[in-house]
This record gives C-alpha cells, sequence and structure tokens, in this order.
C-alpha cells in the first residue's frame, strides 16, 4: 500500500496504531477479535516508516492508547487524533509532550471542544518549547458521509476562528468531488481513505476510499485546484496583458464632428478599444472646440483641441 499510494503521487501516508486491549472494551468478542487482525506490531510500524521513507513520503499514524502514541512518537513525522478523541485529554497531552507536529481531526465538536484541544496541545508546547506546529481537519463522523452533510464551509469557520493553525480536511464522503472542494475552499491538508481494491472486504472504509487509480486523480485534481488558486493578489496578470488595451474603452466622436464644433454630452460614445481618452476623462474635452475635424467612430483626443 505504501509503494502505491506513492505511485499515486501523495505526500504522506497515515496509519491508525492501537492496543486493542487498551482501545476498546471487549463487550463484543466478535468485533474485538476482528478488531485484533487489524493490529499490528510496532515493529511492523517502524517497517512501515522506514519503507514511506524510503520512498520519499512522510509518516504518520493516528495512536488510539497513549503506549501507541509513546512509540510512534520515536517514528512518526506527526502524530494524528482521530474525531472521536479529540476530547480524550490525557492521549492530547501525551501527543504534545512528545513536541511532535500534530494534526487533530475536529468531527463531532463544537467550536469550545476544539479550543481547548488547542489550548492544552499550545500551553505544554509553550512549557517544553516545542514548535508550534498544529493542523485541523474538518471532519464528518459518518461512514460515507452525506454529501449534504459535508458541510465544508466548516473549513472556512475554522479559518476564521483559529487564525494560527493549519485548516484542512479528513474525507469520509464518496468520490473525490468534496476532497477536491476542500482544497478550493482553503484546506491546506487533505486526508483520503486508501484501499487497494474497494471491494476488497465488506469492511466500510474499503467502500469509501480511494483506490490507487482514483487517488492519483485525486492528487492531480488538488494540484490543478492549488495552481488555480494563486496568490489572491488583484490586479492584471501576465496572461491578460496583451488584452488591456483592445478590451479597455476610449472617448470617441458618436458622428462626423467638423473642425470648429464645441463637444457637447450627445457628441461622445465610448468604444474599444482604449488607447485614447479613457472613460471618466470627459471633463477633458467637454464644451471645449475642435480645431480638425473627427469622423464619426474616431478616437477624440487632446490634440483634436487648441493648446493639446
Amino acid at each position: 500500500m505504501v509503494d502505491r499510494a506513492a505511485e499515486a503521487g501523495v505526500d504522506a501516508v497515515k496509519f491508525q496504531t492501537f492496543i486493542a486491549e487498551k482501545f476498546t472494551a471487549p463487550t463484543d468478542p466478535a468485533r474485538f477479535a476482528r478488531l485484533q487482525k487489524f493490529q499490528l506490531s510496532f515493529d511492523q510500524f517502524a517497517e512501515l516508516a522506514e519503507r514511506a521513507r524510503a520512498k520519499g513520503l512522510m509518516f504518520f499514524s493516528t495512536p488510539l492508547d497513549l503506549d501507541s502514541a509513546r512509540f510512534l512518537a520515536t517514528i512518526v513525522d506527526a502524530l494524528k487524533i482521530a474525531s472521536g478523541d479529540n476530547t480524550f485529554w490525557p492521549l492530547i497531552e501525551c501527543c504534545a509532550e512528545s513536541g511532535k507536529p500534530m494534526i487533530i481531526s475536529t468531527g463531532i465538536s463544537g467550536q469550545a471542544d476544539i479550543q481547548e484541544a488547542v489550548d492544552r496541545v499550545s500551553a505544554i508546547w509553550s512549557d517544553t518549547g516545542a514548535a508550534q506546529d498544529l493542523a485541523l481537519l474538518h471532519c464528518v463522523v459518518s461512514y460515507p458521509a452525506p454529501p449534504e452533510q459535508a458541510n465544508l464551509n466548516a473549513i472556512r469557520s475554522l479559518t476564521s476562528a483559529f487564525p494560527d493553525q493549519t485548516i484542512g480536511y479528513s474525507d469520509h464522503t464518496m468520490g473525490l468531488d468534496a476532497a477536491v472542494a476542500a482544497v478550493a475552499m482553503g484546506a491546506r491538508v487533505v486526508e483520503k481513505h486508501f484501499t487497494l481494491a474497494n471491494d476488497y472486504s465488506d469492511f466500510r472504509d474499503h467502500q469509501l476510499s480511494a483506490d490507487p487509480e482514483d487517488m492519483a486523480r485525486l492528487v492531480q485534481r488538488i494540484r490543478l485546484v492549488e495552481d488555480m488558486a494563486g496568490d489572491g493578489a488583484l490586479g492584471c496578470l501576465a496572461c491578460e496583458e496583451d488584452l488591456v488595451t483592445p478590451v479597455r474603452r476610449s472617448i470617441a466622436a458618436v458622428r462626423d464632428l467638423p473642425a470648429g464644433h464645441v463637444i457637447s454630452a450627445d457628441d461622445i460614445v465610448w468604444l474599444r478599444p482604449g488607447g485614447g481618452l479613457a472613460p471618466g476623462r470627459e471633463r477633458d474635452i467637454l464644451a471645449r472646440k475642435l480645431t480638425q475635424a473627427v469622423a464619426g467612430g474616431e478616437m477624440i483626443r487632446p490634440e483634436h483641441f487648441e493648446n493639446g
């Protein structure tokens, strides 16, 4: 999976790391046994981290218990907090104490809970001198999330409420559209579930995940949106420069005007191209006498008048 993700062009891969007994109560034996099948050893995660870096990828993981968090801090580039754990303060504080960059998904949480998570992390980082490198990801905790409840405007709400944090999106919708739209709305980090095959099993995540071909398409579409977003500066762009004069307007004669004619408002019209007197300079010519004839449709210029 790491190799195929790298081939798709992603920047990072993220896993989940847990010890089943420290993650969920064994009250449902069948579910607990299934969960145990997904549990990888710490040695296996170390191998995955090494493989990811060999492929030029950053390696993240989401710890679901404190022991896993402490181990991951020794091998990851960043630690991720799942939406369900964004009020699990002991885990959040354990991750913050590692000094590693952190990502927190904000699903099922209002601004007060998100603010508390940010404050707890920031306080620990301030005390320890760690770099303040925290990202918040809008997320809808539904598998799959209905498109009409993706609530992508929450990305803008997070950007406004937490201007010092990197804002992103963790996508649980079907398809690629929401993830691409999130980037257009300002998301700087995008998380998308990944599978080698959507029909690999009946486990819910496979159906909403991107397969290698979809992931490659997603990366391409996101890169295009990033290029299209630009820097936001207002002004004439390089691709527009050749068209400035052709699409602007100039003050022109509405009909043939003889020499000696005194210009009135009824004598002028605004025509393309630009390059002559621009709209707004009408006062420069109104009530002035022409020293030479001007044909209908011709630009009226200062040199058509006495003293220019």
